[in-house]
């Protein structure tokens, strides 16, 4: 049988991940531009927090600098509006997520380099190939580009409020029903399936259960742990070629609240309540992730984010919808009432 397989696979050309990485940045910048002008994604807050520090390294190379909020299409038509005129030849996203998606798309779609520069281990985006962007009526989960580099100070980042690092800790934690749910799509429905990815999506999240009682406020060590296994996970996501390492119906749940209402509930929050039904739901060991989230402190119940019970229900029944062609545990039709309220009061989400 002829052998006519053919991939792709992008991956970062240099990482620097602990503390004063910032420094790296000029040597990283000039490595990787090779004309043009620099452009700086960024936003008021984390501006503050590292974009100024980044530009004082960069003086003498000329960069364009944008604030920007969430990450939209009609954000990111604004940008590129706005420098229509220049020759961008590097793009440098800094804060915790939506800069960095939002400079991901841009770069992809500009053909330019990415360096991706973290102020909070706030969700794995930091170090994937995909970017969560807003068209209006949900969060589309669509191609970027792969950041050329990295640069994560362990420093900075933790000085965000600990409630980002357990976020983002969450996010990774939950890959572990992410790749349940991908083994059975290629079990029942034959989709492509890469153990390679899966077994650094699964040890990403491993590493950080096993660890959970170190990952504590006001350690930069823990800082370093979560953010060296949402670099991992990226990895997977570079190798599949997909989301699918790291995201599965767990996302889709956290997709559905994010359209239905999320109350104040951050991304990685709506994932580990999201991958606590989804684990019962695969009839797997639910009380494991409960414990674990508890211990990093992330609380699990909806009510606790503004989320009413109802949404929430609502959330898991109608969540398959969000991506039809993506098989999950919660299957090709919507879950009835009484089966999303049992997977999410057994659990202790609602």
């Amino acid at each position: 049988m002829e052998f006519n397989k053919t991939k792709a696979m992008h991956f970062p050309n240099d990482v620097y991940i602990g503390h004063n990485a910032i420094d790296s940045i000029r040597q990283v910048a000039e490595k990787n531009l090779k004309s043009g002008t620099i452009l700086i994604i960024s936003g008021q807050k984390t501006y503050g927090i590292a974009g100024k520090a980044v530009v004082e390294r960069l003086h003498g190379l000329q960069c364009h600098i944008i604030m920007t909020g969430n990450a939209t299409m009609e954000a990111i038509q604004m940008v590129k509006e706005e420098i229509s005129n220049k020759k961008i030849g590097l793009i440098i996203g800094i804060g915790g997520g939506s800069k960095i998606d939002m400079g991901k798309k841009i770069a992809f779609d500009l053909n330019v380099p990415f360096i991706s520069f973290p102020t909070a281990p706030s969700h794995d985006g930091i170090a994937s190939p995909r970017a969560s962007i807003y068209d209006g009526k949900s969060f589309l989960s669509i191609e970027a580009a792969m950041p050329t580099a990295i640069i994560a100070d362990t420093g900075i980042m933790a000085k965000a409020p600990y409630r980002f690092a357990a976020a983002g800790a969450s996010d990774v934690i939950a890959n572990i029903t992410a790749v349940m749910d991908w083994k059975m799509a290629n079990r029942i429905k034959g989709e492509g399936f890469s153990t390679t990815a899966a077994v650094i999506s699964e040890y990403s999240s491993r590493e950080l259960i096993e660890n959970a009682n170190i990952i504590q406020p006001g350690l930069e060590a823990s800082i370093w742990m979560i953010t060296k296994q949402i670099l991992a996970s990226g990895t997977a996501m570079a190798i599949a070629g997909t989301s699918r390492p790291a995201s599965g119906s767990e996302h889709l749940f956290a997709h559905a609240l994010e359209i239905l209402g999320p109350g104040n509930a951050m991304h990685g929050e709506q994932v580990a309540m999201g991958s606590l039904a989804a684990m019962y739901l695969h009839g797997g060991d639910w009380k494991m992730l409960y414990d674990t989230y508890k211990k990093i402190g992330v609380s699990i119940k909806a009510n606790d984010y503004g989320i009413p019970d109802e949404i929430a229900i609502k959330a898991l029944s109608i969540a398959h919808r969000l991506r039809p062609q993506r098989y999950t545990i919660l299957g090709e039709t919507d879950l009835s009432e009484e089966v999303s309220r049992k997977a999410l009061k057994l659990t202790g989400v609602i």
